[in-house]
């Protein structure tokens, strides 16, 4: 058998903070040789620490054996200088979300790295072109968004680039598939499939505090369906900080009525479970949510500020606008080509999302429902909240022509 000029043997990862740990272990319980590389060798020496005490839990666990934890953890080299990384076959950049500072790191990395050497990013929303055109081998470029924690989490997003080889992909899909992920090919754009789909349902959650609703009704209304979290849960969970210094530094969005209540939270460092108040408050040494009325009292005066007439939000509101604001964003991935399937899109969603299994994903959800009543519903709602409600050109086609999501592949 020919080997594939794409064969990943060895890898390496740029960036030692907590995406780059899980896409480590990710690699080296493949069975992939890994080399790790950060800027601050202490960070990484802590690093290390930190994958070792893991493999140890597992071990205690009776998840894995000494000696499986062994030969992971002679997967793992740390290395010193980009320099070190010139014959593996693939680097998965991991650093923080700016592309400046990823750009930088893939001149670099185009510079050492033999010809045949796969470039990718694990960025979640940034544009895989701008980063793959400060290289000489955009063919080569991808984003491989893991889902954190990484070495946990079974869903990883490949971004195709507008020049990205088919080999590459392949490459990437099989090196998913040695490492137990669920693989979906995404298009590039602002978000890919997941995150940007996210983005509207997280918005709706929040316009609607503002209106009238508490975070903790919200998310129980949502959880009831059988999503794993609620959005101000999952929000605590990951750090109510992280979009919050993304806009600071970005200086876009602060300004923005959605997201005041994330801000004001963020000023009295109330970041999420990580400083044990957020949207809830937790115990110490506890995951246990608990309501905090105080965030009920900032709520009502944000809203009351911005000048929101409260009214009541009942249950059957709050699943209907979270639903159908992902529902209609990914009606127009779907027919942007972004996604090549509905199925591609509830797998992001089962897989990443916390979407219940049972209903089998958002756009198989939508399905049941029949797309005639989904457009109706769209169509009521952009008569009361707006046309961002609009619904998508591919829901009015489909409804009219008596057909599903399911139906629909991406039209070349």
């Amino acid at each position: 058998m020919t080997q594939s000029p794409h064969d990943i043997r060895q890898a390496a990862v740029i960036g030692a903070g907590t995406m780059g740990r899980g896409i480590v272990m990710s690699l080296a319980n493949a069975g992939v040789q890994v080399l790790w590389l950060d800027n601050n060798p202490q960070m990484l020496v802590q690093a290390l620490g930190v994958v070792a005490d893991t493999y140890a839990h597992n071990v205690r666990q009776g998840r894995i054996d000494e000696a499986q934890a062994a030969a992971r953890r002679a997967c793992i080299t740390q290395v010193s200088d980009y320099d070190a990384l010139a014959d593996v076959d693939l680097v998965i950049e991991a650093v923080y979300e700016n592309l400046e500072l990823k750009q930088q790191i893939f001149r670099e990395l185009d510079a050492r790295l033999k010809p045949s050497a796969i470039l990718a990013s694990n960025t979640s929303a940034l544009d895989i072109d701008a980063i793959a055109a400060v290289t000489g081998r955009p063919e080569q470029v991808l984003g491989l968004h893991f889902f954190s924690p990484a070495h946990i989490m079974k869903l990883l997003e490949i971004v195709r680039g507008a020049r990205t080889a088919r080999p590459v992909l392949d490459a990437a899909l099989e090196l998913g598939k040695r490492m137990g992920k669920v693989s979906v090919i995404a298009g590039n754009c602002d978000g890919f499939i997941g995150n940007r789909m996210l983005h509207t349902y997280v918005r709706e959650a929040r316009m609607m505090l503002l209106e009238g609703a508490y975070p903790h009704q919200v998310d129980a209304a949502l959880q009831g369906f059988g999503f794993a979290m609620g959005p101000f849960r999952m929000y605590d969970v990951v750090g109510i900080d992280l979009e919050w210094r993304a806009r600071e530094l970005s200086g876009k969005g602060q300004d923005d009525p959605a997201v005041q209540v994330d801000n004001r939270l963020c000023a009295l460092g109330r970041f999420g479970q990580k400083s044990r108040m957020g949207y809830y408050r937790y115990a110490e040494g506890s995951r246990q949510a608990e309501h905090d009325p105080e965030v009920d009292a900032l709520v009502l005066q944000v809203s009351e500020q911005l000048g929101f007439e409260r009214r009541g939000i009942g249950q059957e509101e709050i699943l209907e606008r979270c639903l159908l604001a992902l529902v209609n964003e990914g009606a127009k991935i779907l027919e942007e080509g972004i996604a090549a399937s509905s199925a591609d899109i509830d797998t992001v969603y089962l897989n990443g999302y916390g979407f219940p299994a049972d209903k089998g994903g958002p756009m198989s959800w939508a399905d049941g429902q029949g797309l005639e009543v989904i457009r109706e519903r769209l169509e009521y709602l952009a008569g009361r909240h707006g046309l961002h409600w609009q619904p998508a050109a591919l829901i009015q086609r489909l409804a009219a022509e008596g057909r599903r999501f399911a139906d629909f592949q991406e039209e070349a």
